[in-house]
């Protein structure tokens, strides 16, 4: 079968072997009133075969209703599909006709069937068997003559497994059955679309069209396309409005292709299309992940350095101890930035306390000497006695102001308030 009209009239772009199965086999079936299921990935293209079965059958003149069954609340699934009558339920105003009503002698396309609870899945079996529905808040059964196509991306098999879907209707529904290929298995068609759609969205917009270098061709099929078209759509209209140049370059490309691994499970990054072992930042937001996560790692060392400091004897202090004590203060000084509204004595003077309290050592002496300094030499290595003193110098250094002190000193108001009781610090 000659599919070419088809795929023009419905805009399907590819001559990927499944995807020409798949127009095929809907031709075929449209004549025949069997229910069909539609099986393929999110963004794969699903919504044109109904559109296909119903205007290749005898139902051709009558309606189409397409509905997005996880779009609709679960409380209020029964009432979109099969109506309500006046009062059944709060805000019910009126009398509403259903999907299933509407669709009347036409077709009726459910796109994500796997989201239907329960309770709806055995109102749609007895549509299926029997053609009879009951609106929301009547007695009364309601006839219909619908042809029912349904669509998904769930593993239907394992859903039934898992109690979330009834057996009987999946065979039901699946009289026949059309699998949409995925985006990853149609590489020869993924250039093809990309053209389309910059073509189609420059068009629109009056717009000058964009094309892709070789090499960017190479990167653009080389991804797995997770959102299949829909995503590939979506780029090609980002490059058409973004792109630096009309001759679009791999590199150009490669800014906007999300960061994501071949295998889909984990994040990654694009390697540079030069083959470099150089790997780059595609979005902003990668970017931010990295500072966080080196934050979190910094954050984490200096955990450890303060644990070591507190298991460590405070009497007796080691070598090991002392230069503990010594990093952390290096790193402290380092870490905390100088007020802006102060010139740089100033801000040398605001560490200078950090630099005088930090622990001094000597080196071991030829004749085998003590290895630390001398007691007086060495200033108080006592973590309440530091803290009460570095309180005591930004009370000082401030003139008693107990908020620019906090400020200072990297706390609360509150938590300096509880240390100058507790440590009982004259101001």
């Amino acid at each position: 079968m000659d599919t070419s009209d088809i795929k023009q009239r419905f805009g399907i772009v590819g001559q990927d072997k499944m995807l020409e199965q798949a127009i095929t086999t809907a031709v075929q079936v449209a004549p025949i009133q069997l229910s069909v299921l539609v099986i393929g990935e999110s963004g794969s293209g699903k919504e044109s075969f109904p559109q296909i079965i119903h205007a290749y059958s005898q139902r051709k003149h009558r309606p189409y209703v397409a509905v997005n069954c996880g779009a609709i609340p679960e409380g209020t699934m029964d009432s979109e599909l099969f109506g309500h009558m006046k009062g059944s339920f709060t805000g019910a105003l009126s009398d509403r006709k259903g999907y299933f009503e509407e669709a009347d002698t036409g077709t009726i396309f459910l796109d994500e069937i796997a989201e239907l609870p329960l309770s709806t899945q055995a109102k749609l079996l007895r549509i299926l068997e029997k053609g009879e529905y009951m609106r929301v808040g009547s007695s009364t059964v309601s006839k219909t003559d619908v042809r029912i196509v349904a669509a998904t991306n769930v593993d239907l098999e394992q859903a039934i497994n898992e109690g979330r879907f009834r057996e009987d209707l999946f065979y039901r529904l699946n009289g026949v059955m059309i699998r949409v290929p995925p985006l990853r298995n149609r590489k020869g068609d993924i250039a093809a679309l990309f053209h389309k759609f910059t073509n189609d969205f420059a068009d629109k917009n009056r717009m000058p069209a964009v094309r892709l270098t070789p090499e960017a061709t190479e990167l653009l099929m080389s991804y797995d396309w997770p959102g299949n078209v829909r995503q590939l759509k979506n780029i090609a209209e980002q490059v058409t409005v973004l792109a630096p140049s009309r001759n679009v370059s791999a590199e150009d490309l490669q800014r906007f292709i999300p960061v994501r691994s071949k295998s889909g499970k984990q994040p990654g990054f694009l390697p540079q299309v030069d083959g470099s072992h150089r790997q780059a930042f595609n979005s902003e937001r990668e970017l931010l992940y990295k500072v966080l996560f080196d934050m979190r790692t910094d954050i984490n060392d200096l955990k450890k350095l303060v644990m070591e400091l507190l298991n460590s004897h405070q009497g007796d202090i080691s070598r090991d101890s002392a230069q503990i004590i010594k990093r952390l203060y290096q790193s402290t000084a380092n870490a905390l930035p100088a007020p802006q509204s102060y010139g740089e004595e100033q801000q040398q003077e605001e560490f200078s306390y950090m630099q005088d309290r930090r622990p001094t050592t000597v080196e071991p002496s030829e004749e085998g000497g003590d290895d630390y300094a001398e007691a007086d030499e060495v200033p108080e290595l006592n973590i309440p006695g530091n803290e009460k003193e570095l309180i005591r110098r930004a009370l000082d250094k401030y003139a008693g102001k107990r908020k620019l002190a906090a400020r200072e000193l990297g706390i609360s108001e509150r938590t300096l308030y509880r240390k100058i009781r507790e440590y009982n610090i004259p101001i």
